[in-house]
Formats: C-alpha cells, structure tokens, sequence
C-alpha cells in the first residue's frame, strides 16, 4: 500500500506532530475567536497566538455543562444557522440528549477521521460493510456509513430489523465487515447459536466495534473474535468531539488519532482548575481537543472518561496510547466498602465466567453504604431454585476473587432482562427499576 498523510502521521517523529497540533491548534483559535460568541467570551483575557502546546493549560476546560444551550442545542454551535448541513445528538446515556450541528467543512473532517479506523480494519473497496443497528439521531452510525462509500466499500444498511432478519441478511449478502456495539455482536452470535448455525464459517472477518468499552476488555474481545472467528477493531469517538482513537493492533488499548486531537490526561486539583498533568500510567479524566471542527469546536473537553497512557518505545507508530482504552467514566464508578469498582471490571469477570450471558448491576444504598447485586441470566430451562444453577456461585466467588469483594449474584430466568442494539445500559440505580 501507498504512503498516504495518515500513515506519514503516525510515524511521525514527536517533535514534528507537536508542531503540527500547533499549528493547527492556533488556526482553530483565530477561527473561533472570529465567528463564535461563546469562545469569544471565554477567552477573553487570552493572549493568542499559543507560543507552543504547553500554552494550552492556559485555556480554560470546557465542561460538558457550558454546552447544553435553553433548547438543547449546544453552546458551541455559534455560526449562523444556514452554515450547516448535519444536525445529531447524543445518546443521553449521562443526561439529556445534546443536538450539535456540523458543517459541510466539519462533516469533511468527520470522514477523514473515520478513515484512520477504516485503515486499521484494512478496508478497501473490495469488502461491503453490514451495519447492525438502526439508524437514528446518534452521529456514529453515520459517520461510519459514509466514511465506508466515501472509500467505495458497499455498505449494506441494517436498520429497522429484528437480529434473525440481521443474521439472515449477513448469510445472504456475504458481508466481510460488520459494525456494531460489542455487546449486540456477542447478542447475535448467541441469537444465531440458538437458531442452530454458527457464525464462525460466516463471510464476516473484520468487527468494527464502538459506544462501549468492550472491545479494549480482553475478555470481551476474545469472546467475540471467537464467536465469529473474525477480527475485531475497536473504535472511540464522542458526539461533542468525532472520531478520536483506534485500537491497538494487541487489542489491549486505544491510540488517540493525534494529527486531528490533542489528548491530556489530568488529575483533579482544586488548587488548579485547569487539571494537573498525569504521569504515564496514572489513572486520569481526559481532555481532548479536536483540531478539524470549526463550526462546533471542542477545546480543553472534558470527556469524562478515565484513561491510563501507557509507552510503547516498539513500534512506528508513534500516537499515544491508552491502556485498556477507556477503562471508566469518572461518573460510573462507585466505591464499595473502600474499592474503586466500575463497570468495565465487572464486564471483565462476568464475559470470563458467564460468556456471553446477559446481566444487570443493581446499585443501591444500605445504611448510608453503596452496595451491589449482580442479575445473571441462566441457561434457558434451568429452574433458578435449583442447585444445579451454581452460575451465580461460581461468579460471586469470582468478584470476591478479583476485587475482593462480596457481591450479591442472583440468578434470573433467560431472556427477562434488557437486550441493547446501541449503548448497553446495564448499571442501574435500584430506584430507577419499574415494579413488576
């Protein structure tokens, strides 16, 4: 294959990609200083042009707060109206739905940071894509669609079916590329397990995978890869930012797509509320900068999610990597009798013990203490008063193993809890659950 300017970038020397963000980063200034309200107030007081990416701690931090406008459409969306030609929102997993606009400009940009993804699958026009999920407000399934035709694949759209018709249409069509959430890949390997054909012989090789943790957890990743006997490529993007990390070849983590982001990993410090730098390997929020989005740029975000970088002195590839990808949100973790737990732990155990079983955490307090109780699925037919359903057993010992704790795990009728195409929500407050 051709050098093209993403692959110059990723093996850029350190020095020479600094100098690019900068670059970038001070174009992106002047433009938002010139056409937007929001940023104009923000930054007053601020010397411009940056002298260099140390500078950056001198901008305040965007707080996802500042975004959400009286009508639900985002602070940072400052140009006139008629400039722009897409309008999505976020899934609202973490609060109410945020409608931001993009240009024709941004929605460029938007492609050409899919396609660094696109280049870690080893995409090319000779494949056609199955996009499992239905197409709706949320900006993913979009971008991933367009960024696929934009490079001549055949894109084979899946919306508005049921997960047999999906499965009948991946054994029809022959796609070699699948796109969805880890969680509804491991849904319809075991949908097409009980209706007695496997999908390891399938035409699918490649699973692009995002909206979740899932495919940075070994666990999880191993468990689909086999099911499908395919490849799985994980992805990480954000409706308030686009498309900003690609997994790691070792499926272990995520790298930032550095020649369109700048990343920080900060620690709280409420001496400086700026943030304080993270050394490598410390668990931090990050912060990233997308370089590419003019007409609802994000500087200094506050994505919420908790990272850990990680040096790898080995390859060419030289963008920053992130341990494990997102290993948290700063929101979703809670402390149990003294223990840092979050979701992505628990997944870990439960896809290592259970497989691909469907659960639910119940969070809920008891005597002023947070407590948990896992819901595990068993087995269809197997009665969850009998002792031979030691499932729940087995996987409390595993968390009282693994974190040390004891967790309540109960054991409950297959198919009665929640089933998710998009973003799993499996972390529920007990409060939050309708009576029965």
């Amino acid at each position: 294959m051709s050098s093209t300017p993403r692959e110059t970038w990723r093996r850029a020397d350190r020095a020479v990609l600094r100098q690019h963000q900068l670059d970038r980063l001070n174009r992106l200034l002047c433009r938002v200083i010139s056409d937007h309200p929001f940023y104009r107030e923000k930054y007053r007081g601020v010397d411009l042009p940056l002298a260099s990416l140390d500078d950056l701690r001198r901008l305040p931090l965007l707080e996802k707060r500042e975004l959400i406008g009286l009508d639900g459409t985002a602070t940072i969306c400052g140009l006139p109206h008629e400039r722009y030609v897409r309008m999505h929102q976020t899934s609202g997993t973490t609060g109410c739905p945020l409608r931001l606009f993009d240009t024709a400009e941004d929605w460029a940009w938007w492609l050409e940071c899919w396609q660094y993804v696109l280049d870690a699958a080893d995409v090319t026009a000779a494949d056609s894509a199955f996009l499992a999920f239905s197409y709706g407000p949320f900006i993913g399934f979009w971008t991933a669609h367009e960024a696929l035709t934009a490079r001549g694949v055949m894109v084979i759209p899946g919306g508005g079916m049921d997960s047999r018709s999906r499965l009948q249409m991946i054994w029809t069509c022959e796609p070699t590329i699948l796109c969805c959430t880890p969680t509804y890949a491991l849904h319809l390997a075991g949908v097409a397990e009980r209706m007695g054909k496997g999908l390891r012989g399938c035409s699918v090789t490649r699973i692009i995978v995002a909206g979740e943790p899932g495919g940075s957890i070994p666990e999880v990743r191993g468990r689909i890869e086999t099911a499908w006997g395919a490849r799985l490529i994980d992805h990480a993007g954000a409706t308030e930012l686009g498309a900003w990390g690609v997994g790691t070849p070792d499926g272990r983590g995520l790298r930032v797509t550095e020649s369109e982001f700048i990343a920080e990993t900060l620690l709280s410090d409420a001496a400086d509320p700026r943030g304080r730098p993270a050394a490598n390997g410390e668990l931090a929020e990050l912060v990233l900068t997308g370089l590419g989005r003019f007409g609802a740029p994000a500087i200094r975000y506050r994505t919420g999610d908790l990272v850990r970088t990680r040096c790898d002195t080995a390859s060419d590839d030289h963008f920053l990597i992130l341990e494990g990808g997102v290993i948290g949100r700063a929101d979703s973790m809670v402390v149990v009798r003294g223990v840092n737990v979050f979701p992505s732990s628990i997944e870990s155990i439960v896809r290592r013990v259970a497989g691909d079983a469907e659960y639910r955490v119940i969070e809920r307090e008891e005597d002023s203490m947070t407590q948990l109780r896992v819901e595990i699925e068993l087995e269809p037919g197997t009665d969850t008063q009998s002792v031979s359903a030691d499932l729940p057993t087995r996987l409390s010992a595993a968390f009282r193993e693994n974190l040390g704790l004891r967790i309540d795990v109960v054991g409950v009728a297959s198919a009665t809890l929640p089933r998710f195409e998009a973003k799993a929500r499996r972390w529920v407050r007990e409060h939050e659950l309708k009576p029965t």
